[in-house]
Parts: C-alpha cells; sequence; structure tokens
C-alpha cells in the first residue's frame, strides 16, 4: 500500500539517474536498430529521431511517475508504468514525425520494430536492474535505517514483512513508542527491539541514523501523528505513514484521488485499466481456441442430449454477473426439469432430476462448455467466481458476511474455489463459506499466471470428477 504522507521529498538518486540513462540508451537503441529496416537513413536522421524519442519519453515518464521510487513494490507494477508510458510517448512521436515528414520515408517495418522492440528492451532493462539491486541489497549494499514509530501489531506485521524482503534493502534500526509496555505489544526477538521514546527517534533522524521514519499509530490518534510529524519536520529522513486499514476486509485496495484529496478503496474491482484490457484478450484468445477445439465435442454432446430425453438441448439459467448485474449462463440440459425462479434446489448425489448422460456431463463438467459463448460475448470470464443460480444469491447473501463482493468481477466458467476442493454441491453453511473466501482471495491476489494456473489445475479436477453430480 502506498504512503499517504511523507515527511520530506526525496531527491533524486544514483538509482534514479541510472534508470534515466539506461532508458536513453535503450530508446536510441531501439530506434537504430529499427532503422536499419529502412535503407539509406542518414546519420543525422538517426541522432534526430533517436534524442526526440528520448525527450518525448522523459517528459511523459514525469507525468507517468515512472522515475518515482518504485522501492517496496512490486516489479509488475513498474513494468505496467514502462508500457504505459511508451503507449502514450507513441503517439506523440509519430503526430510529430508526420508534422515534421521526418517518418515519410521510413517503411512498415521500421515503425512496427520500433514500437514493440524497444518496450520489450525498456522492460528487459528494469529487469536487470532490479535483479541486481536485489543482489547487492542482499548483500548489504544500497540499504535504508527503518525506524517504527509504534509498539503494535501493525508496526510488527510491518516488521515481519521487511524481514521476508530483504531485497527491499530496509533494515529495522528499531521501535519507538511513549507507552509503558504494559500498553504495548511484546517485540519477538528476530524483529527488533524497543528503542526508546518518540524524543529519541528525533533524535535519529537529526543524527542521520534513521533514513525512513513508518508511523503505524492508528488513524484515531490523529493529535499523537500530528505531534510526531511536527518534529520529524526538522529532520531529513522520509516519513510514512501506514494506515491501519487492516482492521476492515480489504477486497482490492488501491489509492484514488479526488482533486488532491486522497482515498483509499476497501471494496474494488481489481480489472481497471491495462489488467482489465489484459483479461478480457486472454478470455478471448483462449476462449476461442478452447471453443474452436470443442466445437465437435460439443455437437456429439448435443446430439446426445437431444436424443435421451425430451427437452431443450440448452438451458439458460438465471445468474448474477458483474455488479450483480442479471445474465444468462448456458449450460447443456442435464435435468429433466429446468428451474429457473426464486426457488432452486441444488443437485444432490442420486438426483432423481439428472437424466443418464446429464450425469456423465456434470460429472466431466462438459454441461459448462457452452458458457464459453458467454465469455466471448464478454458477461463471463474463463476463470473466476462460479455464478450461483439468483435464488441462492438471495438466500446465502444474508447468511455470509461479504458474499455478495465475489460480484465484483465476472463470474468465470471455472475458479479458485473449484480447484481448490469447493466444486459441486455445497450443502453446507461452512462449505459455502469457504467457497466465498477463496472466491475473495482470487479478486484480491489475480493475476494472468493466476489465470493461467487455475486453468490448468481444473482438468485435473475434472479427470478425477470429484465434488460434481
Amino acid at each position: 500500500m502506498s504512503p499517504v504522507t511523507r515527511g520530506i521529498a526525496e531527491t533524486n538518486s544514483p538509482v534514479n539517474s541510472l534508470h534515466r540513462l539506461l532508458d536513453a540508451v535503450l530508446i536510441a537503441l531501439g530506434t537504430v536498430w529499427a532503422l536499419d529496416f529502412t535503407p539509406g537513413v542518414p546519420t543525422e536522421e538517426r541522432l534526430a529521431l533517436s534524442a526526440a524519442a528520448i525527450l518525448v519519453f522523459h517528459v511523459v515518464a514525469e507525468l507517468s511517475g515512472l522515475y518515482r521510487s518504485w522501492r517496496g513494490t512490486r516489479m509488475r507494477g513498474e513494468l505496467t508504468c514502462i508500457a504505459l508510458t511508451w503507449a502514450y510517448a507513441v503517439p506523440v512521436l509519430l503526430g510529430i514525425g508526420l508534422a515534421t515528414k521526418y517518418n515519410a520515408t521510413l517503411n512498415y517495418e521500421s515503425k512496427l520494430g520500433w514500437i514493440v522492440f524497444t518496450p520489450i528492451a525498456l522492460m528487459a532493462g528494469r529487469m536487470v536492474l532490479r535483479t541486481l539491486q536485489q543482489y547487492l541489497r542482499l548483500r548489504g549494499f544500497n540499504t535504508k535505517s527503518v525506524a517504527i514509530c509504534g509498539v503494535n501489531d501493525l508496526g510488527l506485521q510491518l516488521a515481519r514483512n521487511l524481514a521476508s524482503s530483504p531485497e527491499l534493502g530496509l533494515r529495522v534500526h528499531g521501535f519507538f513508542d511513549d507507552r509503558p509496555e504494559s500498553r504495548t505489544s511484546e517485540i519477538p526477538t528476530k524483529l527488533g527491539k524497543h528503542i526508546g521514546s518518540l524524543d529519541e527517534l528525533v533524535i535519529a533522524a537529526k543524527r542521520g541514523s534513521v533514513d525512513m521514519v513508518y508511523i503505524t499509530f492508528p488513524m484515531r490518534a490523529e493529535q499523537r501523528i500530528q505531534q510526531v510529524l511536527k518534529e520529524l519536520g526538522d529532520t531529513t529522513a522520509s516519513v510514512y505513514i501506514v494506515p491501519d486499514f487492516f482492521v476492515f476486509e480489504l477486497l482490492h485496495a488501491r489509492w484514488t484521488n479526488i482533486n488532491g484529496l486522497p482515498a483509499v478503496s476497501v471494496f474494488e474491482n481489481p480489472l481497471y485499466g491495462v489488467d482489465g484490457l489484459l483479461k478480457r484478450v486472454f478470455d478471448f484468445t483462449v476462449g476461442s481456441a478452447i471453443l474452436a477445439c470443442a466445437a465437435l465435442p460439443m455437437l456429439a454432446v448435443a446430439l446426445a442430449v437431444k436424443l435421451s430425453s425430451k427437452g431443450p438441448v440448452f438451458f439458460r439459467q438465471k445468474r448474477y454477473g458483474m455488479n450483480g448485474q442479471e445474465i444468462l449462463v448456458w449450460k447443456f440440459r442435464s435435468m429433466t426439469c429446468c428451474e429457473n425462479g426464486d426457488r432452486v434446489t441444488q443437485a444432490t448425489k442420486n438426483d432423481q432430476r439428472i437424466t443418464r448422460v446429464g450425469a456423465f456431463l456434470r460429472r466431466t463438467s462438459l454441461d459448462e462448455l457452452p458458457q464459453l459463448f458467454n465469455v466471448l460475448e464478454g458477461s463471463m470470464s474463463l476463470v473466476g467466481p462460479r455464478p450461483h443460480a439468483t435464488a441462492h444469491n438471495e438466500q446465502y447473501r444474508s447468511l455470509i458476511e461479504g458474499y455478495m463482493l465475489r460480484h465484483k468481477v465476472k463470474p468465470g466458467i471455472t475458479g479458485l474455489a473449484q480447484v481448490m476442493g469447493f466444486r459441486g454441491e455445497t450443502e453446507t453453511l461452512d462449505k459455502m463459506q469457504g467457497r466465498v473466501s477463496f472466491d475473495h482471495q482470487y479478486i484480491r491476489e489475480w493475476s494472468l499466471w493466476m489465470d493461467l494456473k487455475i486453468l490448468l489445475r481444473t482438468f485435473s479436477v475434472v479427470l478425477g470428477q470429484k465434488g460434481a453430480y
């Protein structure tokens, strides 16, 4: 989670300058390499195009915040910022080239190679630098001394996070708090020790023994926080406030800004911006490929359903989609009835309503294949919380806290809960709570890599034929 308040702005570090220099070199190399696809480009034109690309990229990078400190953040965020910065810089550069006619003589291969290769080179360079930084920090180089202001559960959790990530180069100097031991948490020896009072923290910061201060007082202690900030304002230490938002059930926390006023999301859809686009492209591409491979088997299933029992081949049932909007989910009919009202009875073992063909379809999850059409139209995803009948949603939303939060993302054909043992009937409240818990975990920790792992694990779960009838 990003800091809310800092005592003093960081100045440009040697690492920051190295990032800028490396990006400039890689952009120049990418430009020169791409121009080789166009014969006869003079040297002065190569230099002018390289300089323009470097200048525009760095201007956009200042707006996107690419050269801020990424210490303590995941690499994925930094790489995404590089991609976005380049995506904004390219139209500007192409527009300048069109206006000045600098790119009029460049062929298609040069332009495409430059657009594609340069961001790949930039991201690869940043990954190499990160790896080098982690290697050096693990050996004691490029480290910063951290003081934790507040001997409480949040402060201890912060210390644990820092101890488990030595590659961040943040070394805990110690804890500082004015309260007596009877009112503070016990500090495990491996996490550090209570060094002294807040006055001693200020002295240590002025002396230069502490580079960074993390204030972990609860949000209700406003006066204490303001007093500490006032004292630390006379030092050059970087100061951060770590809000105690852990008291809430954060579904997907991120900072936002409302005309200068910071706010943090508590319940939020993680698939916004680039992440949402990437997941949609993944769903459409992989879903189309699966549908193409499954077309003939689906035709055979349709014939089997039609010939084995009376009724339609397909069954469209009302479910809740993203943000609780009602959608119609496609399935092969596997029962003699098609319940779709205010009351829907879950299928159970040896359920008399299930047809012979339907029993096989449900065990192998072949009845779910038509939901690929839902994926392609955009109402569902390949991976996500499984959609429940609307009647079940209305039943469980009053019994399970946070139940409806599973609808912050699109429902999926498969999900984390299903590969973790919660596939099929949920005949007890505990089982449904377990499923919802894994749905929340999926939303908090989502990534394309997680989607791919869940898809692969789904095949083994289906082959095992456990839990579905």
